[in-house]
């Protein structure tokens, strides 16, 4: 990580994550998918009459994404990006803000 943010602006992460939102997800978490989708496809395959359709989601593990919560007020959605762009060591360039 500290190599990372040695190498990448705050601005170049976002538009990795903005990517990986259009695109997909990047890394480790596709290569899940992927075997999700093909231990579904074996599971299903070798299955008995009668039995349950296995998923792709019944393969893949839930890794801690931390508190699923729904957005709040702006307020608390601007506390979340000012916290997030100060550990990426951004700066916040709104006129006479600190």
């Amino acid at each position: 990580m500290p190599e990372l943010l040695a190498r990448c602006t705050s601005d170049e992460l976002a538009e990795w994550m903005a990517y990986e939102h259009v695109a997909g997800p990047l890394g480790p978490e596709r290569q899940d998918v992927l075997h999700g989708i093909l231990a579904a496809t074996i599971a299903n395959a070798a299955r008995g009459k009668g039995g349950r359709r296995a998923e792709p989601k019944d393969f893949v593990p839930t890794w801690d994404q931390g508190a699923k919560r729904q957005p709040g007020d702006w307020r608390q959605m601007l506390a979340q990006v000012k916290a997030m762009n100060a550990r990426l060591g951004g700066a916040d360039l709104r006129e006479g803000r600190p």
